[in-house]
């Protein structure tokens, strides 16, 4: 049946992850409570459509973790016309940097950002500006996908060669796992659930590393749950708020 051919995919992509992610997963961790433990702040951009959210005040996550995320809207209806001539090709130069320079994120502070290809131009960007800007950038990619495109930001760079860390998620080259019987595509994205099986590993090393410097990192209790919501709102948000942690 699909579903075990499914479930043997995932198992297989987990143990690729734990084979030759380790050293960096435990890498990233400590890159997290290095900044926690030095009054930096930890934010996740959009990682593998929102994987991010995940770990974002949840139930037995981290308090650490907040959300970064930018939008320019412009408004300018006219008929079509031809803008080759102009020469505005850099992608989000603008945006990127003033979001950042906006925004509560100072050196020191780390930025998890995620693109399978590794040439997203508005990824790349935001990655290329905030290490300009001292801010390490934890990249989640597929290594196989980048190596086999090319790169669109003016750098000339693709995300892996621009952050501070990258971590590989194992997804495929075009991302999909699985080839199924009378369908033209192949079937079952992996980046997402290799990128969430990532993340928390790293939350488990950043976790065990801030509680070997003696700081006790808040951990998040269910809000639904009796007595949750409360403990969230009088012990770990005024503790986040004074201490960072």
């Amino acid at each position: 049946m699909l579903i075990d051919r499914y479930q043997k995919a995932v198992e297989d992509l987990f143990a690729k992850v734990r084979e030759t992610q380790r050293d960096n997963i435990v890498k990233a961790g400590k890159i997290v409570a290095e900044s926690v433990a030095n009054g930096g702040c930890i934010f996740l951009s959009g990682i593998c459509h929102s994987i991010e959210m995940d770990l974002i005040y949840r139930g037995g996550g981290p308090i650490f973790y907040k959300h970064f995320s930018y939008n320019l809207n412009v408004e300018s209806p006219s008929r079509p016309r031809d803008r080759s001539d102009l020469g505005y090709e850099r992608p989000g130069v603008a945006a990127a940097k003033y979001a950042l320079t906006q925004s509560e994120l100072r050196p020191g502070d780390v930025l998890f950002v995620s693109s399978v290809s590794g040439r997203t131009a508005k990824v790349v960007d935001l990655a290329y500006e905030a290490e300009q800007l001292g801010i390490k950038v934890i990249a989640l990619t597929s290594m196989e996908y980048a190596a086999k495109v090319d790169p669109v930001h003016p750098s000339g760079k693709k995300l892996y060669e621009i952050a501070t860390l990258t971590l590989d998620n194992c997804a495929p080259a075009a991302e999909a796992m699985l080839d199924v019987d009378g369908i033209e595509a192949k079937f079952a994205a992996a980046s997402g659930i290799a990128s969430d099986y990532i993340m928390w590993s790293l939350t488990s090393v950043a976790v065990e590393e801030l509680l070997k410097k003696g700081i006790t990192p808040g951990i998040l209790k269910s809000a639904n749950y009796p007595g949750g919501n409360d403990y969230n709102k009088t012990v770990i948000e005024p503790n986040y708020d004074k201490n960072g942690y």
